[in-house]
């Protein structure tokens, strides 16, 4: 595989929208990136420019991000980059999006408190429709 690795740390810039999908859950919100550096004629720091990224996540790192991220936050997200094309109303646009592998809060700025997701047992008493349960020995 020849995926483009990135890791950008930003600030979460939109509500995280989760829907279910035929493969699981999707998440998807958008992150805000801004470079700082130092100016030394003026002796300050300086914002660059602002980039924005889409970020999409599956499964359970989708459900995990709808339940612990909010607007303003700031985080790393780490995933693949992909860049895609479209013309609309004449017009061609260029968009950023990174499918993440990793989000976290940037510990940098602030504290956070994990919580492990503690996976549900299956009930051993049920069992899917047209599977019978074994036969007793005597």
């Amino acid at each position: 595989m020849n995926d483009t690795m990135v890791t950008v740390v930003g600030n979460v810039a939109t509500n995280v929208e989760y829907r279910e999908s035929a493969t699981g859950g999707v998440a998807r919100f958008r992150v805000a990136v801004t470079p700082r550096r130092w100016d030394r004629q003026s002796e300050s720091w300086s914002d660059g420019h602002t980039s924005f990224y889409t970020v999409f996540a599956w499964r359970t790192l989708a459900v995990n991000l709808a339940g612990s991220v909010s607007v303003g936050e700031p985080l790393l997200v780490h995933g693949r980059l992909k860049v895609r094309e479209e013309a609309r109303e004449g017009k061609h646009r260029t968009f950023v999006d990174i499918e993440a592998v990793a989000v976290g809060h940037d510990l940098t700025r602030g504290t956070s408190a994990f919580r492990r997701v503690v996976k549900a047992e299956p009930n051993l008493t049920e069992r899917p429709q047209g599977v019978q349960a074994p036969t007793p020995v005597s």
